[in-house]
């Protein structure tokens, strides 16, 4: 193995806290937020004052549902990346405090000879970070969380060589099914536009995402057109346990088209006969760790 291999094996099999299918992209956003920093800046550094909300702010938009404190949240991986052996602080503070953190404005960064790598390999930056998002969100949202730690989402996702998921293949025709179990329309609004032969603008979603053991089932699949993906992926829309839609009240808009978006609230979802509607079980994980806050009051 080279130390290029190395670095990006160190940098993407993090130790992540992701039994029973609970999401933990703290360490990852961290690794991420420094990427940028080090492809802006030359250097990987971050002062626990610059850190501390920019990487709160990450978390509270791209992670679960958490009671924790922003401050609190951005502490954990601040200080136990230390244990991944790729992060070193300037001075040594104990695990998750805030107050040593602010104090001391104590600063974080990439050890030297991972550093060092990266910035001799753009290839092996671009590798890492691709990796890093592939493994910790979904194909909707993974621009998005590129774009918010100052990196370019076109260059990063066409890396080469990136680390695929241990033991997992997507199956290719789980995505055509889904479109003809659902009538090739969005399951939450009936969008059902196409082009010729092909549809447009409907994608296959899947409630419990792929990288977190969602399997390429049809009871894990809806057809939804391509705003409510995102918003079903961001946590925006949900489902109860009844299969009506949710709308999170932390969703806000202003104009008629955004606020159209509160008329799916409580709209049950309505499949032709024989489609196996999504698992109690996926549904379930998609409203612990996806779907932010709490539902819109009826």
């Amino acid at each position: 193995m080279t130390f290029s291999q190395e670095v990006l094996a160190r940098l993407t099999s993090l130790r992540l806290h992701q039994q029973h299918g609970r999401r933990a992209p703290h360490k990852p956003l961290l690794v991420l937020l420094a990427l940028g920093q080090l492809t802006h800046t030359g250097t990987s550094e971050l002062p626990w004052s610059h850190a501390q909300e920019r990487l709160s702010d990450l978390i509270a938009e791209f992670g679960p549902p958490s009671r924790t404190s922003r401050a609190q949240s951005a502490a954990y991986p601040f200080t136990r990346l230390r244990t991944d052996g790729v992060w070193t602080l300037d001075r040594d503070v104990p695990m998750d405090l805030t107050g040593p953190l602010a104090t001391h404005d104590v600063a974080g960064r990439f050890d030297s000879a991972t550093e060092s790598a990266l910035r001799r390999s753009p290839e092996l930056l671009r590798r890492v970070a691709r990796t890093l998002v592939e493994r910790n969100f979904p194909a909707t949202v993974a621009p998005d969380v590129l774009t918010a730690v100052g990196l370019d989402p076109v260059d990063v996702l066409q890396a080469s060589g990136v680390a695929s998921l241990p033991g997992r293949r997507r199956d290719a025709g789980w995505r055509r099914a889904v479109l003809q179990a659902w009538d090739r329309q969005c399951a939450f609004c009936g969008y059902d536009g196409q082009l010729g032969n092909a549809s447009v603008g409907v994608e296959a979603a899947h409630v419990r995402w792929f990288a977190f053991d969602g399997p390429d089932e049809p009871d894990n699949g809806l057809a939804l057109c391509v705003l409510h993906h995102k918003l079903f992926d961001f946590g925006v829309l949900g489902l109860d346990a009844d299969l009506h839609i949710q709308v999170s009240a932390a969703f806000t808009a202003r104009t008629p088209v955004g606020r159209a978006t509160y008329e799916l609230h409580g709209r049950e979802l309505r499949p032709r006969p024989g489609t196996l509607v999504p698992a109690a079980t996926h549904v379930t994980w998609h409203r612990r760790e996806v779907f932010k806050g709490k539902p819109l009051s009826v």
